[in-house]
């Protein structure tokens, strides 16, 4: 199946339509209109570099926030409040330091300085968050992410301490079920968050939720 090329027309072809690894398209750019658009149709941005790649993995990897799990080992720094939670407080700190992390397994990070800038720019606008944890006054790890409607779609995180991004996670996960959100979308699949309670559902499937939970 031939790869779908963008141009300044600001549209994107059916996310059904990807290939097997979930590849659908390349070009564009990376516009707030463009990236809410794509995120709408469960299309997200992933390259190292140019040109922009535009993917929409079938299965999804999600998780409902019902199913979030709190490992025996996580439960004493909750109850003894390890750490310091908070929202949207150092987004820039939180991208950059999501840029810097070491990753085992890969080459460098695809948080370029073009993707830094523009969910940046979608932070301004109210729809890019961040959720950070803190250690005596210090960033010690977070996330971020989109919020659309009832779905966060989450981007990247990362851990300075030993827990604090799980940490992070878990109770950013806690808030957004408080706040009636009903589908976190984690991308593609990692044991990391398999072990939080996240699964694979049919694209079709995480497509028709989109359809219902984003306004």
């Amino acid at each position: 199946m031939a790869l779908f090329v963008l141009d300044q027309e600001l549209r994107f072809p059916p996310p059904h339509l990807a290939e097997p690894d979930g590849l659908l398209a390349m070009g564009g750019d990376l516009s707030p209109e463009r990236l809410l658009l794509a995120y709408r149709m469960g299309i997200f941005p992933w390259y190292d570099s140019e040109p922009i790649l535009w993917w929409s993995p079938d299965p999804r990897f999600v998780l409902f926030p019902a199913e979030i799990k709190v490992s025996k080992s996580m439960r004493p720094l909750f109850n003894r409040q390890h750490f310091h939670f908070t929202t949207n407080q150092a987004f820039s700190q939180v991208i950059a330091s999501c840029r810097q992390a070491d990753r085992p397994g890969q080459d460098g990070t695809w948080i370029t300085g073009e993707v830094e800038k523009a969910y940046t720019r979608l932070h301004q606008l109210g729809h890019a968050v961040s959720a950070e944890v803190w250690r005596n006054g210090q960033l010690a790890g977070g996330l971020y992410g989109i919020r659309m409607g009832k779905v966060f779609f989450g981007e990247s995180m990362f851990s300075l301490e030993s827990n604090a991004s799980k940490y992070a996670f878990i109770s950013y996960v806690r808030q957004l079920q408080e706040e009636g959100v009903e589908l976190i979308d984690c991308q593609v699949h990692t044991s990391y968050l398999e072990g939080l309670g996240a699964r694979m559902i049919p694209g079709a499937g995480f497509r028709a939720l989109l359809e219902k939970l984003v306004r």
